[in-house]
């Protein structure tokens, strides 16, 4: 699981040059997440690991060169950036 995280979060690092590699790999965490609980709430089967590591790499290769951007509109996250920023 790891190693997927950080491939994962390479992969968006190189869509979005903006973003540092923990913070890459803290949106990684944050679309695995999300699309894992999206999916156990709608009631679907849960369809393992890989169906998972293909929905998140198809949102980063749509998503990642903005994803950044999603923060100015979105405060529920940005607690998470910035807390990494000033440390």
């Amino acid at each position: 699981m790891e190693n997927k995280f950080r491939e994962l979060a390479a992969l968006l690092q190189q869509q979005n040059e903006r973003l540092t590699i923990d913070e890459a790999r803290t949106w990684v965490e944050i679309l695995w997440e999300d699309f894992e609980a999206t999916r156990a709430k709608a009631g679907r089967k849960y369809q393992g690991q890989e169906m998972t590591e293909a929905i998140v790499r198809q949102w980063i290769q749509h998503y990642g060169p903005r994803l950044d951007e999603f923060l100015d509109s979105n405060p529920k996250y940005h607690h998470l950036f910035m807390e990494r920023r000033q440390q």
